[in-house]
């Protein structure tokens, strides 16, 4: 090392220079950072929950909690992550809240009280851990705040995405092949309109489930998804988001008990959950469905998912899009390998859930059925009708699957092209490793 390099490294009796010191505050942001975006995943429908709850409104709850997040990031690199940063940034938010009631002198005497008892207990804030049953009957509340009837389908469903499940727009955006922008839109148009029809932050009455019922079942089931497989990031499995999901789809089903999509949905998630300990190897990369351990299948949660699905069955309404779905993953979870699954029974179902739910997703789930059991020629057929119509455009698991099948056809170089293709559409870091794995095993 250079006289330079040694000045520039250290500074007098061997101190740390000042390079070193901006390195310090550098890692401390990051670290900061880190934090911030770990617990707005895992606690953002609580902390929103519990602030729509204080301030009743649902777009000044997120905004609260935005700014909350711009305070942890000021903060938290000087002071250090709390004990409890969920509890830490929803008291910030509250402050904020309150000091905004008091600038427009608003400020009556329960507010007066609020205000009191969060100061009071402010310096203990970030160590007040959550009351989990009133943190769950808040995030309830919010899904069915964000299905009302009031919002068209579209909007209920962007909404408790971006604000239950946490997801940002542009995941919600790929998630229905529709541009960002349009994902925007609704969510600020549906924050407006829950707020100019005043309305209230409150389960409904048990007549009002069934018009809400289909939207809230289908925010659930693309949460639960976003855990199964995120739409960015790097990890492969997000189990804290899937068994959100799931615990408030228990909740759901327990509510409408004569609702077979309800319960068929909760077989669907438990079947599907009960696969994760055998997604992911220890080092977090992803293991495909032929070289699972099935022996770390839960079969604890196989069983609920079994029975969930016979409740369902025994309402005596037929099965719908969620019953076809949990038949499916049924067939996955009584078969001992993949090789002795019942594929042609698997292709039967997605033929019948085509017609009940047409999708082009559906469809090209249909074709690996199809590439199982009778060969990867004719599932190529669906593949490229699907791809022709362009239906699928943008959506990773269209190349994905086509490489997969050219590869068995013996067409290296086409499927290389496709494997590296869906590599670079995929917005999870884990799944396109995994795909660039395939391509250069090619």
């Amino acid at each position: 090392m250079g006289a330079t390099d040694a000045a520039g490294a250290a500074g007098p009796a061997g101190e740390a220079g000042p390079a070193a010191g901006v390195d310090a505050s550098r890692t401390a942001a990051e670290r900061a950072r880190r934090a911030v975006a770990a617990v707005w995943r895992i606690e953002s429908a609580r902390i929103v929950a519990t602030l729509t709850r204080f301030v009743g409104d649902i777009g000044q709850a997120e905004d609260l909690a935005q700014e909350a997040l711009v305070e942890a990031l000021r903060q938290w690199p000087a002071e250090g992550v709390p004990n409890n940063p969920g509890a830490w940034l929803t008291a910030v938010a509250k402050r904020r809240a309150i000091d905004g009631w008091r600038r427009r002198e608003r400020l009556d005497e329960r507010y007066a009280a609020m205000a009191r008892d969060l100061e009071q207990g402010g310096a203990a804030a970030s160590d007040v851990f959550w009351d989990p049953d009133t943190i769950d009957d808040d995030v309830l509340r919010l899904i069915f705040v964000s299905c009302h009837p009031v919002l068209s389908r579209e909007a209920q469903i962007a909404l408790t995405l971006r604000i239950v499940g946490g997801l940002s727009s542009d995941e919600i955006a790929r998630a229905f092949l529709v541009p960002t922008a349009t994902i925007q839109q609704r969510i600020v148009r549906a924050k407006k309109t829950l707020a100019a029809a005043n309305v209230p932050f409150e389960v409904p009455e048990p007549n009002e489930y069934p018009a809400r019922l289909a939207s809230v079942l289908q925010v659930l089931y693309l949460v639960f998804n976003e855990g199964y497989l995120p739409a960015s990031g790097s990890e492969w499995v997000r189990a804290d988001v899937s068994n959100e999901a799931l615990r408030l789809a228990r909740v759901v089903a327990g509510l409408m008990p004569r609702e077979p999509e309800a319960w068929s949905l909760v077989a669907l998630m438990e079947f599907t959950a009960a696969r994760f300990p055998a997604r992911t190897a220890p080092d977090g990369s992803a293991i495909p469905l032929d070289e699972q351990d099935r022996t770390r299948w839960d079969r604890a949660q196989l069983g609920r998912g079994r029975a969930a699905l016979a409740k369902a069955d025994g309402i005596g309404r037929g099965r719908a899009a969620y019953g076809l779905q949990a038949a499916i993953a049924e067939q996955h979870a009584i078969a001992p390998s993949v090789d002795e699954t019942d594929w042609a029974h698997i292709v039967v179902l997605y033929e019948a859930l085509g017609r009940i739910a047409p999708s082009p997703v559906v469809d090209l789930n249909r074709a690996v059925a199809i590439a199982m059991s009778t060969g990867p020629a004719s599932a190529l057929l669906v593949v490229d009708e699907l791809a022709a119509a362009g239906r699928l455009a943008g959506y990773a698991g269209l190349p994905a699957v086509r490489g997969e099948l050219l590869s068995r056809l013996g067409r290296t170089d086409e499927a290389r092209v496709e494997l590296e293709l869906a590599a670079r559409m995929t917005g999870n870091e884990r799944e396109r490793d995994s795909l660039l794995a395939k391509a250069a095993r090619l």
